[in-house]
């Protein structure tokens, strides 16, 4: 639907497209309605020029009359048998105004006609690719209705009866099927080519009535080529039952070529005149006066036949206009031109002999449309003149209308006629600019990024440590909340001694692993215990955490929290990789859930004997610390952390001075069960550690 719609809106004329208003607006007002049918389908589908319209009302058409009449139309005929009005509106739009019906053949010579839908009144038509029609009603405007499948056979370009029985019970449709064949170029299907072939031996052109010779004589001189179809006619034989004495030696051929190539140079400057009965003329230039009143007689429309008598007078008129002083300039000759009757400017171009008639046809044809190239298109741009302006069309023709007066010859002449028409320019853009991010947010950024890639690794091995009953969130290692300054300030350097060497390399391992490339290189210096720089141990935390129950319903042993380890560097402000490490002693219990770390602090454990054979290493703690710097020992441990080697019994356990109520180690450790495979340590996460505060580190370097 929308496609018609389209096409009823820019391939029809402006002409048409009022006509079709005008009669939508009567059928409104007489509660009927209307549809497009015929021969203007047929063409707004094919691609072909429309000439005639052809309107369907449900309904009595002679009602419609006088609405019409007032409306502007001009009824050039009707036909009280098939309830049918010729009408004519301005610009010469011929529209056949018909009632919808069907019709019975009971006798061939005498049809009858009966009221019917426009269902029934496409069923009845001659051929398929005419038994279309476009809805013209509010709510169903460009609905287009096919219920032979016309479409289809304009596609193919076929010719196909609508009725098998179309040419005995119609034998105009004889005439129109050759008619056709030498306007569209269209052929018949096999069925109807036999058809026709059946009808025409057997004579049945000579069944041919009134009405129908008038339409099809006539329908000749309204044809594009009126000289090919005369032709066709003339070779088939149907000449001889229309009228006799007209065939195509009655014609002058050449005239006809040169009011052809006139009518097209008027097209191409906007004027679309009919050339309807300047054809008529030129085809029946031969016939004698006697046979030429016969055949205008014969005709359809006698409204036709008054254009037609007309011609001389209309075109004579036009030349007094003309040359009058009045349209003198050369403005005012164009809009003559363009506004007056098509039909008589046409006629007065080609059989004018008077020279000042021709030399303003010559400035219209050749002279003035040369002035179109001087429209200054650029300096419009500039002034915002575009096409998207609803007076862009007027504003060209003015300035066209100034040029070919011999106006607007410099460019500060176009400016100062344009500026009226040119739009105010319109406001500065504004433009918001968005402030930039910190560098330091960036990089907190980026590094979140990073801990969440690296926390999904442990995510696998935090599910099975859940399953052996310990809590993730709150671990409790027995470290004291209170007095944590004071205390691990004094015992970080009686760990450093009694720590041993393997259990050092431990805890640098573990220290690696959690600081993972955060840690700086110190010298090897750093590492001696000569090295008597303050250090500022961070606060311990306590981290209250339930105790784990073993698949035996053993409770393990809560453990012990270290100091920090030997060679830990002091903590430093706004530093997200600052880590601590604690040691806790005592062995490991079996079946127990090793200590997880958070995602800034690793806590590293180990026992105080020998690991059991199967138990999994000790994990760091889930946990928020302030942590301090992991030490330059730790970097170099990390292949070795991930083996699951035995570690070391501690030789001397570190003293938790830091601790004050600690809970005591069970001694007695029941042998743990043998596991296939010991799972790695997984991957600490990086978040930025909380920041010290300033009143704890000035606090610590006063009982230093």
């Amino acid at each position: 639907m929308p496609d018609y719609i389209y096409l009823l809106e820019n391939r029809l004329s402006a002409e048409q497209q009022h006509a079709l208003r005008q009669l939508r607006e009567a059928a409104r007002e007489a509660g009927m309605i209307l549809f497009l049918t015929g021969d203007a389908v047929r063409d707004l589908t094919s691609g072909h020029a429309v000439r005639d319209l052809e309107v369907a009302v449900h309904g009595n058409a002679l009602k419609l009359k006088k609405p019409i009449e007032m409306l502007g139309g001009t009824v050039w005929g009707e036909s009280e048998l098939s309830r049918t009005l010729y009408l004519c509106f301005p610009g010469t739009v011929r529209v056949d105004l018909v009632s919808t019906h069907r019709m019975d053949y009971a006798n061939v010579d005498k049809p009858v006609y009966h009221s019917a839908s426009i269902q029934e009144d496409l069923r009845r038509r001659d051929f398929t690719v005419n038994a279309m029609a476009i809805s013209l009603n509010e709510g169903s405007f460009g609905l287009l209705m096919d219920p032979l499948n016309g479409a289809a056979d304009i596609e193919a370009r076929t010719l196909r009866l609508v009725s098998n029985y179309g040419f005995l019970e119609d034998p105009s449709l004889l005439i129109r099927a050759t008619r056709y064949k030498a306007r569209l170029g269209w052929d018949l299907d096999t069925r109807t080519q036999t058809r026709y072939e059946n009808a025409r031996g057997e004579d049945v052109i000579q069944r041919l009535s009134d009405e129908a010779r008038s339409r099809e004589l006539e329908q000749i001189g309204h044809e594009d080529e009126g000289l090919k179809v005369l032709r066709a006619l003339a070779d088939e034989g149907w000449m001889n039952v229309l009228f006799p004495a007209w065939n195509a030696a009655k014609a002058d051929e050449d005239r006809l070529k040169a009011l052809h190539d006139l009518a097209v140079e008027l097209l191409m400057q906007g004027i679309h005149a009919d050339m309807s009965a300047a054809q008529m003329q030129l085809l029946t230039a031969k016939l004698a006066p006697k046979e030429l009143s016969a055949l205008k007689k014969l005709l359809l429309r006698p409204g036709f036949v008054e254009e037609w008598n007309s011609l001389d007078a209309v075109a004579a008129k036009f030349a007094k206009v003309l040359l009058s002083k009045e349209h003198a300039s050369a403005s005012a000759g164009f809009k003559l031109f363009t506004s007056y009757d098509p039909e008589a400017v046409l006629w007065l171009g080609f059989t004018s002999k008077d020279k000042a008639v021709q030399a303003r046809y010559n400035e219209f044809l050749k002279v003035w449309p040369e002035a179109r190239q001087k429209t200054p298109h650029a300096l419009m741009q500039e002034m915002r003149i575009t096409p998207d302006l609803a007076a862009y069309k007027e504003i060209v023709q003015a300035i066209f209308l100034e040029l070919i007066d011999g106006k607007l010859t410099t460019v500060e002449e176009m400016r100062a006629f344009l500026e009226p028409h040119s739009p105010p320019a319109p406001p500065p853009q504004v433009t918001i600019k968005r402030p930039r991010a910190k560098r330091g947010e960036a990089k907190v950024k980026e590094r979140t990024y990073d801990d969440d890639e690296d926390s999904e690794d442990s995510l696998d091995e935090d599910d099975d440590l859940d399953d052996l009953g310990g809590d993730d969130d709150e671990i409790d290692l027995g470290l004291a909340k209170h007095d944590a300054d004071s205390d691990l300030s004094e015992d970080s350097e009686a760990a450093d001694d009694d720590l041993d060497p393997d259990e050092g390399d431990q805890a640098s391992a573990a220290g690696k692993r959690a600081g993972k490339g955060a840690v700086a290189k110190s010298d090897s210096k750093t590492e001696s215990a000569a090295d008597v720089r303050p250090k500022v141990s961070p606060p311990a935390v306590k981290l209250n955490a339930k105790e784990p129950e073993s698949r035996k319903d053993d409770k393990m042993s809560k453990k012990k929290a270290e100091a920090p380890a030997e060679g830990a560097a002091p903590l430093q402000d706004t530093k997200p990789s600052e880590t601590v490490e604690v040691k806790a002693s005592g062995a490991l219990t079996p079946g127990a859930k090793p200590p997880q770390a958070t995602s800034t602090t690793e806590v590293l454990a180990s026992t105080g004997g020998p690991l059991n054979p199967g138990a999994k290493p000790p994990q760091a703690v889930k946990k928020t610390v302030l942590a301090a710097k992991p030490v330059k020992a730790a970097a170099k441990a990390k292949p070795a952390a991930k083996k699951a080697a035995p570690v070391k019994t501690a030789k001397k356990a570190v003293p938790a001075k830091a601790v004050k109520k600690a809970v005591p180690v069970k001694k007695k450790v029941a042998p743990a069960k043998k596991k296939p495979a010991a799972k790695p340590v997984p991957k600490p996460k990086k978040k930025a550690a909380a920041p010290a505060k300033a009143k704890k580190t000035a606090s610590k370097g006063k009982k230093r």
